[in-house]
């Protein structure tokens, strides 16, 4: 068994592990530090624009671990996975036997994805989380007549809006399409570009480098899944058509998949019930549900877990282990959080924990204090949906209100959509769906809480510009 030593140790090559491990590069560059993660591709944040103190844009792409080097000379990656941690005596074990033992730890492994009860029974029902799972996704659409695509976040988003030349079955619980995200009014504004994706697509421009099939993808393990996707990973998906030519898309709301039966000597090789009692034939079956927390290993002392099944952490990143931290999707945020922030697993978020987690560190290795980052004062994320660029600020559906808010609405259909929940006067949230310019403005409104009560409907008057009213 090979025997490793290390001040830091950090589990996951994903979002929040790299950026754990870019963070302590910078904070303590002369400590040792290793890596271990499954893949000898990890995910890296590049492009990073700020539109605000806490309003960050960044591209995601894959890149080799080995990259990561150059940024810190005393890191050693392990291609491997962890099997066991003993917390009693600081060492983890992993699944091709090496010893690490270590002075503090980060678990960032992620999520897996959520799949319909019947997706182990069937190869024609898979998830999309991974590049693995994308790679498989292309080879079906090439040959695909119909599918049937479940859930209604960013990736079943991007799924239906990318893929064409193929029928499309989208099943969504709720009664409005990317309900994670939006509200029933910005879904409506979406759906125009659901009609037409066509023409989106022909006028996006490709600003970022995407992994093509010519490029390399090591998976050491292949029982592990390798990083999870970036933002862009449906471009892949662009120019793939299937054999039949079709594109025709049809929404069914408030209903979920109930069983799939796979059937022989048939038109289609899958007969999906839903609960609505309608029942679709169809070539494969996308489960694009939400991820679950992934603790694929053992423990010799279980830290507390959160109720969503994260390892639970303060405020700080820190487990109930003191040498224990955990950040990203595996982590269940179970701090007093601020009247604006909460926690919703995404790229944006995996970005804030591991460097928080990298600071908390750093600070109990050097017996120093640490403060909690000001990116945990305010919620916010931004992505593309459909072509527009979304940006959701605070309370932006309403969340903890208790449905005493009021809503103010500026809607230019194909060109922007804007939305502020505001109570008792002062903004709690925002939706800025297009080039609205607006970020900045609408994140000092609801950090300040700024009485907006003189201003009226005047707030989102389109003839009226209200950045004037709080330069």
């Amino acid at each position: 068994m090979s025997k490793l030593n290390s001040k830091y140790l950090i589990v996951g090559g994903g979002i929040a592990g790299v950026t754990c491990v870019e963070t302590l590069a910078i904070l303590h560059p002369g400590a040792t530090l290793i890596i271990i993660t499954a893949s000898s591709l990890v995910k890296n944040v590049s492009n990073i624009t700020f539109y605000a103190k806490t309003i960050v844009k960044f591209d995601v792409s894959e890149t080799e671990a080995s990259s990561l080097k150059k940024i810190h000379p005393n890191l050693h990656i392990v291609y491997d996975s962890l099997r066991h941690l003993d917390n009693t005596h600081k060492i983890a074990y992993t699944d091709g036997g090496i010893e690490i033992t270590f002075e503090v730890i980060c678990i960032c492994t992620g999520g897996v994805p959520k799949l319909i009860s019947d997706s182990k029974k069937f190869s024609r029902i898979f998830g999309i989380r991974d590049t693995e799972s994308v790679e498989n996704f292309q080879e079906k659409l090439r040959n695909g007549r119909r599918m049937v695509v479940v859930g209604n976040g960013g990736i079943a988003s991007e799924i239906i809006h990318a893929t064409r030349g193929i029928e499309k079955i989208w099943v969504v619980r709720d009664d409005y399409i990317s309900a994670t995200f939006v509200d029933p009014g910005a879904a409506e504004f979406l759906q125009d570009s659901v009609k037409n994706c066509k023409e989106k697509q022909e006028n996006t421009v490709l600003r970022r480098h995407i992994f093509s099939e010519e490029d390399t993808l090591v998976s050491v393990n292949k029982n592990l899944k390798s990083a999870a996707l970036g933002p862009d990973w449906y471009r892949k998906l662009e120019n793939v058509i299937s054999s039949e030519g079709k594109q025709e898309l049809e929404i069914i709301y408030k209903t979920e998949v109930e069983s799939v039966i796979e059937k022989e000597n048939t038109s289609y090789p899958l007969y999906v019930k839903l609960s609505n009692g309608k029942a679709i034939e169809c070539d494969f079956v996308i489960s694009a549900t939400g991820v679950e927390p992934a603790v694929n290993f053992t423990w010799d002392k279980e830290p507390v877990f959160g109720k969503d099944g994260g390892i639970a952490v303060n405020e700080l990143q820190q487990t109930s282990i003191p040498h224990v931290f955990a950040a990203g999707d595996v982590a269940s945020a179970s701090w007093e959080h601020s009247a604006h922030w909460f926690q919703l697993r995404l790229w944006t978020q995996a970005r804030q924990m591991g460097a928080m987690a990298a600071k908390a560190m750093h600070a109990k290795i050097n017996k120093e204090d640490v403060l909690q980052d000001f990116c945990f004062e305010l919620f916010t994320h931004c992505t593309t949906l459909f072509g527009h660029r979304v940006v959701l600020l605070g309370k932006y559906n309403g969340q903890g209100l208790d449905k005493k808010y009021e809503i103010l609405l500026r809607v230019t259909r194909g060109h922007e959509y804007i939305k502020f929940v505001l109570q008792n006067g002062k903004l709690q949230g925002a939706i800025l769906i297009g080039e609205t310019d607006l970020e900045e403005m609408c994140e000092n409104l609801i950090l300040d809480q700024i009485d907006l009560t003189p201003y009226g409907d005047d707030i989102l008057n389109p003839d009226i510009d209200i950045d004037d009213y709080f330069d």
